[in-house]
């Protein structure tokens, strides 16, 4: 029994030194530091025009995010809201950042955030909104691309927040219905503005087909640009090139990522 007393004292003393490591650890930020592994994918939201369901598949933003899920399960979690629930949105950005749950969000958390939006009409002028929301918590936003952006009574969807990268912005100027021609960034030195980008529909129409035969009558060109491939191939670019490396099948975890669940 005495033989053995030197190899408890010893093993004691790991102990007490891994106790006081994990002290330290968590009384920095009232939790374990997150590991890199549990960073927050990258999160891409759509916002839908007019009164629009966010599960309509006949709008080309819908089928986005439904494309980059199912080929990027693993790199993002995408979401698309009506242009009304932009609070819903925020309400989930903030609890995907929130890695330690403690419930509020710490400097990294914040600078870690990877969020990419980009909507048509009420849903483009939502998507501003929100990111000037983020820039008051000092959330950064990696891109905003508006599609014939139009904005409600109080809203401002000219002017991109000094928190997004880069914006990009997409319009026509014909119909009952046009969006803005031109956006500008609040701080030029934070925000890159990719461009403002002039479609017109007068001679070139595109195929609508499955759309509202009301939007097609009253709004053609407005709807025009929203099922216009050339448009949507663009602001995908863009998204790709904001996204992480894609991980193989066999690199791939045996359990799914919080983004392949569709929500």
């Amino acid at each position: 029994m005495r033989r053995r007393l030197p190899a408890l004292a010893r093993y004691g003393t790991v102990l007490l030194v891994a106790g006081l490591c994990l002290r330290t650890a968590v009384a920095r930020d009232g939790a374990i530091k997150a590991t890199p592994s549990s960073a927050p994918s990258t999160l891409v939201f759509a916002f839908v025009g007019g009164f629009v369901h966010a599960d309509d598949t006949r709008h080309a933003e819908v089928r986005l995010i439904q494309r980059l899920r199912e080929e990027h399960p693993n790199e993002l979690e995408g979401h698309v809201f009506r242009n009304r629930r932009h609070g819903e949105a925020y309400k989930l950005i903030r609890e995907r950042l929130d890695v330690n749950r403690d419930g509020s969000l710490s400097t990294e958390e914040k600078q870690n955030a990877r969020i990419l939006l980009f909507g048509h009409s009420w849903g483009a002028s939502a998507l501003v909104l929100l990111a000037r929301r983020l820039e008051r918590d000092g959330i950064p936003v990696l891109l905003t691309a508006q599609v014939d952006s139009v904005a409600k009574w109080g809203q401002n969807d000219s002017v991109i927040p000094g928190n997004v990268r880069q914006a990009v912005n997409f319009y026509q100027p014909n119909g009952l219905i046009h969006g803005r021609a031109k956006i500008m960034a609040a701080d030029p030195s934070r925000t890159q503005i990719v461009g403002n980008y002039r479609f017109t529909y007068k001679k070139d129409t595109v195929d609508c087909s499955g759309y509202p035969w009301y939007d097609l009558l009253f709004t053609r060109t407005h709807t025009e640009i929203e099922c216009d491939p050339k448009v949507w191939s663009q602001i995908e670019g863009l998204i790709r090139e904001q996204l992480p490396a894609a991980t193989t099948l066999s690199e791939a975890p045996s359990a799914p990522s919080a983004g392949s669940t569709a929500r």
